[in-house]
């Protein structure tokens, strides 16, 4: 019997070869004073074109967004240009890619920003349990500054323009990041959103960024080419969310008439929000747990077949199993990945993992002309 994740996809606006997503996976492999994209990119994206659908790694709309070394821009020509080489590789190996924008708010620190400059946030709260990486090391978090009404409203139309970059550069869509403790969800969640104005006070006020900045995005390249990633009730990265259910309905049922491509949500924590938000959305869902292991083809093929999603995502498998639909469908092994080889560095652990087919592009083919180094030393852990 033929794995339902390896099934075809026809829905709305996405039409896939397969319900096998790559997730978003921080790599912290571009140039740091440019942002462009590491050159090697290419080729590690254009490995995984199996993937129904690629998600990209988080890039920044404006630098204060950059959550530390090696975080890849998508603002400026040259990094416009970097990404269009991504997307030409992935396209010529017969795949679809969509670009996550990814603001990161407090989740910055000083030491990664250009002048020292604080991080912004929707609330002046700190982070105090944990410590963040920069290019000096791991580090005490600072206060972050609280966005004036102005600064909100010049972030949401930077995604709008980081969302038309990515058209130029040739993506087939973007996934706005609305998860994992970032900007977005930083407004969403109680404890992080003190604002008196009208991005925050009610539930209203809460979910007003995210829905303005789907809004904008989808108005800029159509909502067809427009995904949004939630967490709901995901405590990472100190996020105290008081009422996911009633939270995560009423951001729901506000962007569900928009048509959108689709809704990625990642569940962790008590509330079961794939149940719940399912019957919400009329779009395409992928689905995604985020536990202490990588989740299972089974865990996968479950939560499709009981219809609680159309698409799965995996994040860590596609890391050491570049052809990881070809393995499903075969039964071949699966590849741990190196943890120490994940974030920062060069090929090691990045666009070396072999793969299990002859489908997948190695670097002794069209890719020969790149450059290989090997740099194993201060490679650095990045948010997801």
């Amino acid at each position: 019997m033929t794995s339902p994740l390896l099934l075809p996809y026809d829905g709305p606006h996405l039409r896939l070869p397969n319900r096998i997503a790559m997730a978003p996976l921080t790599r912290a492999r571009a140039d740091d004073a440019t942002g462009v994209p590491h050159p090697l990119a290419k080729v590690y994206y254009a490995q995984r074109a199996t993937a129904g659908l690629i998600i990209t790694e988080g890039i920044w709309p404006n630098i204060l967004g950059k959550a530390g070394p090696g975080i890849p821009g998508l603002v400026t020509d040259a990094q416009v240009a970097g990404w269009s080489e991504v997307t030409e590789a992935v396209h010529a190996a017969g795949g679809t890619i969509f670009a996550q924008l990814w603001h990161v708010g407090r989740m910055t620190h000083p030491l990664n920003l250009p002048g020292g400059a604080t991080p912004l946030a929707p609330s002046a709260v700190r982070i105090e349990s944990e410590r963040i990486y920069t290019a000096e090391g791991r580090v005490e978090h600072v206060t972050p500054r609280a966005m004036t009404t102005a600064e909100v409203e010049a972030t949401i139309a930077d995604f709008a323009a980081e969302a038309r970059n990515a058209i130029r550069a040739g993506f087939d869509g973007v996934e706005v990041h609305g998860a994992n403790g970032y900007l977005i969800q930083q407004f969403l969640a109680e404890n992080t959103n003190r604002r008196t104005d009208r991005f925050g006070g009610s539930r209203e006020g809460r979910i007003r960024l995210a829905v303005e900045v789907v809004e904008a995005v989808a108005a800029e390249v159509g909502p067809e080419r427009v995904g949004l990633r939630i967490s709901p009730d995901n405590p990472e990265n100190e996020i105290a969310e008081q009422d996911p259910q009633g939270t995560y309905r009423a951001l729901v049922d506000a962007l569900d008439p928009l048509g959108l491509a689709y809704l990625h949500i990642i569940e962790r924590g008590a509330y079961e929000a794939l149940a719940d938000l399912r019957p919400r959305w009329s779009s395409t869902l992928i689905g995604n747990f985020n536990g202490p292991e990588p989740t299972s083809r089974r865990a996968a093929e479950e939560a499709i077949a009981a219809g609680l999603a159309d698409v799965f995502s995996f994040g860590r498998l596609f890391i050491a199993n570049p052809d990881l639909p070809h393995r499903f469908a075969t039964g071949a092994p699966l590849a741990s990945y190196v943890p120490g080889l994940v974030h920062g560095g060069d090929a090691a652990g990045y666009v070396d993992y072999p793969a299990a087919s002859a489908e997948v592009p190695s670097l002794g083919s069209r890719f020969s002309g790149s450059t290989i180094t090997s740099r194993t030393a201060d490679l650095r852990p990045q948010p997801r």
